[in-house]
């Protein structure tokens, strides 16, 4: 079990990579603790949880709202749990984000942490403490930055995974590698999915990889000042398609990427985009979409990088290396109709 620490402005995390569920009896007490997990996660891994106190709650992106909050908590008062209670998120980014929020309000505040079972959330969702719920179609409206004491990764969690879930991971490993890393691009370029899924050891170095690589942006700009915003590449047009096209994640991202890149060529006189659309759709990714762009337009001006009539849309200046540009609303809406 390999063990790195990030330290932060207040806190820690310690983060275990190449670890198993068992380890988690050795990081926190089964009596102090309540494990929090969806309806699919518990069925496929039913054994894991004996012996445990967990609320199960139903699967999915549309169940991360203030309802689901209040049954959590219900709960959570039933089990007469307190300050001490050590709250863990068993799960992907529904599970993770809604756990690190009810840690973060339940008695002001309870020790979290989570053990991801998407890939999604090894390398992305359970990293770097935003912790909250959508209302209606605008995503993750409702939150707190607040680092979890401990991520655990068990990557044989994986092995039920639908093939669907393992591409929306790899939208994320993507993005990481436009933003900031152009040799991770290239090794992406030269293997496939099926051969990330079957070589073990080559699947874990890429999620080490990238969950540091997280961790470590996270560490420089923990309240998203700066560098951190640069994370959010693909996910201003991303966000607003998402809930409104129940798509996936990683689907809508991919697909938020793709126009990132159009508008950067207008910016930065970016060249790639073909290079980046080719990648995403090898790994069987969405790229181009037709959407109503009114409606689509309406949620993205919510978009928490906004800034009066501004916003700070992420563009790349080419593979690996990301910038923060302030676009003005009126000439986004106008480029986002061209593409």
């Amino acid at each position: 079990m390999k063990k790195v620490s990030i330290k932060y402005s207040h806190s820690s995390t310690d983060l275990y990579l190449a670890s198993n569920f068992n380890q988690l009896k050795k990081l926190v007490l089964p009596s102090s603790s309540v494990l929090i997990t969806d309806e699919n996660v518990f069925r496929t891994h039913k054994k894991k949880f004996i012996g445990w106190n967990t609320i199960v709650l139903k699967p999915g992106e549309k169940y991360k709202i203030q309802s689901t909050i209040d049954a959590i908590v219900a709960q959570l008062i039933e089990m007469e749990a307190d300050r001490k209670t050590t709250l863990v998120g068993i799960g992907g980014g529904v599970v993770t984000d809604i756990t690190g929020y009810v840690a973060s309000i339940y008695m002001r505040g309870v020790p979290f942490g989570f053990v991801p079972t998407t890939v999604l959330g090894l390398v992305d969702a359970s990293i770097g403490g935003k912790n909250g719920i959508d209302v209606g179609v605008y995503k993750n409206l409702i939150g707190v930055i607040r680092q979890p004491s401990f991520i655990l990764h068990d990557l044989s969690l994986l092995s039920s995974l639908p093939q669907k879930e393992w591409e929306n991971g790899f939208a994320e490993i993507i993005k990481h590698a436009c933003i900031k890393d152009e040799k991770m691009f290239v090794a992406l370029e030269k293997t496939t999915l099926k051969q990330f899924q079957k070589d073990k050891k080559l699947l874990a170095a890429l999620i080490q990889q990238n969950a540091l690589l997280k961790s470590k942006v996270v560490q420089r700009d923990e309240f998203e000042k700066n560098e951190r915003r640069l994370l959010n590449f693909g996910h201003t047009l991303g966000h607003a398609l998402e809930n409104q096209y129940e798509l996936l994640h990683g689907q809508a991202i991919s697909i938020g990427i793709t126009y990132a890149c159009h508008i950067s060529e207008q910016y930065t006189g970016f060249k790639q985009t073909e290079r980046i659309v080719k990648l995403l759709a090898k790994y069987n990714l969405p790229t181009y979409a037709s959407f109503n762009q009114k409606k689509v337009f309406d949620v993205l001006k919510m978009d928490k990088k906004r800034e009066r009539k501004e916003m700070n849309y992420i563009l790349l200046n080419k593979i690996g290396e990301g910038l923060i540009k302030p676009i003005l609303l009126k000439r986004l809406k106008n480029i986002l109709e061209t593409i």
